[in-house]
């Protein structure tokens, strides 16, 4: 719906087109606020036109503009009716109106039918506007239009110029993209599910083929086993999974994605010159700490799949732990002695044993890789964490069903039941 003032310009354009008077309809165009009725203005003698100057605050047309509207040479008809349109009958803002010139550019270059625009393109330096990120800005239209917030006008001149509105027909190839450049840098398609690149949220999308290819799968099983398939939605391409598999052959792994990660990364160190990391927290990559993922593999080998082994030995060099590196199973009095043990070194240290309920004791001398109370192992240093304050309040709890000498043991050091 046209104010009242727009229908007033639009008469005045309309007067100006009829009487070929150039200089008015350039006025109409210029988005300096002026107040009262406009005087054409004369240069000096000597004065450039170039040379005046604007008052502070103001902006003249901008450069494409004053070209479009230089009536001395022909112009596009459909152009010159777009900017009046956009400029002086339904006034847009700039970054709108840079949108829509990409758009039209876009088609003009590629003789495209529909604006299937790619995620991450942005305008080349020589076009009119450069450097404008025409693909996240149509995916913004689509999304605010999905939300109902997108003016009808604004609709109608996207769908002129072939607007895909759809975002089932463009969100693979926008998540593609973003797989595309985020594994190009971390060396693999395995993202976190809360990774995001430039803003979109590859991680989640990475995840959501994941379970597409695996329902693909499954059908393709009751198929080969006769069993009805009650229906093929959601599950993944063929087309579109070898375009994944070129990204990365093991983005969807049988096992857990983040089991594929760490297997992922050691082998791209390996490949790099590196060295197999096997010290816990001395190779930290994109927040895995390896070393203590390969020792995890090592002591862990017999709950692994016969795949996941070949994978350790043929490809990273991985054997499984000897049966002297294998942890200690301790019993109950074990524990309780390395408790007591903690109880004792806190004891020497303060003086008593009024031990706060969060505090935790690093109890030394501990044997690598042999476990410690709450199932903490070891480390390279010898050095198990016992929750010290947390045992001596479960103890008072079942005081009546300790023995006699551990009673002894914890009243020696001035244990408060």
């Amino acid at each position: 719906m046209l104010t009242s003032q727009a229908y007033g310009t639009l008469a005045k354009v309309l007067s100006a087109l009829r009487a070929h008077d150039t200089e008015t309809i350039e006025h109409l165009a210029d988005p300096r606020i002026r107040s009262g009725s406009w005087q054409q203005e004369t240069a000096e003698e000597g004065e450039a036109e170039a040379e005046r100057e604007v008052p502070e605050g103001e902006r003249g047309p901008s450069t494409p503009a004053r070209e479009l509207l230089k009536f001395s040479t022909p112009r596009d008809p459909a152009l010159l009716a777009r900017f009046v349109k956009l400029r002086v009958i339904e006034p847009e803002n700039t970054f709108w109106r840079r949108g829509i010139q990409a758009c039209v550019r876009y088609v003009k270059e590629t003789g495209a039918q529909q604006l299937r625009v790619p995620y991450d393109y942005v305008t080349p330096d020589d076009w009119v506007p450069a450097g404008f990120p025409l693909g996240t800005w149509l995916a913004d239209q689509r999304k605010t239009h999905k939300a109902g917030r997108l003016d009808a006008g604004r609709v109608k001149q996207l769908d002129g110029l072939g607007m895909v509105w759809s975002h089932q027909d463009v969100a693979f190839e926008e998540g593609l993209t973003a797989a595309r450049a985020w594994a190009a840098v971390h060396g693999h398609l395995l993202p976190p599910a809360t990774a995001v690149w430039d803003g979109y949220p590859v991680g989640t999308w990475t995840k959501n083929q994941r379970y597409a290819a695996r329902t693909a799968d499954t059908n393709a099983q009751r198929r080969q086993a006769g069993l009805p398939v009650e229906s093929s939605a959601g599950a993944l391409t063929e087309a579109r999974r070898a375009a994944l598999d070129e990204i990365d052959p093991g983005w969807c792994p049988t096992w857990d994605t983040g089991w594929q990660r760490c297997f992922r990364l050691i082998q791209n160190l390996l490949q790099n010159g590196g060295a197999l990391p096997v010290a816990v927290g001395k190779v930290i990559v994109q927040g895995e700490d390896l070393g203590r993922w390969v020792t995890a593999q090592r002591h862990g080998w017999e709950q692994l799949l016969p795949a996941q082994q070949w994978l350790l030995e043929n490809v990273l060099g991985i054997e499984p732990a000897e049966e002297a590196e294998r942890p200690v199973k301790r019993t109950q009095d074990t524990m309780w002695a390395l408790n007591l043990r903690a109880a004792q070194q806190y004891h020497a240290r303060e003086g008593h044993l009024r031990v706060p309920r969060k505090h935790v004791e690093h109890l030394e001398g501990a044997v690598e890789g042999t476990a410690g109370p709450s199932g903490h192992q070891a480390g390279a240093d010898g050095v198990v964490v016992v929750k010290l304050g947390t045992w001596l309040d479960n103890v008072r709890k079942r005081a009546d069903k300790l023995t006699e000498q551990r009673r002894t043991d914890l009243d020696a050091l001035g244990m408060r039941w």
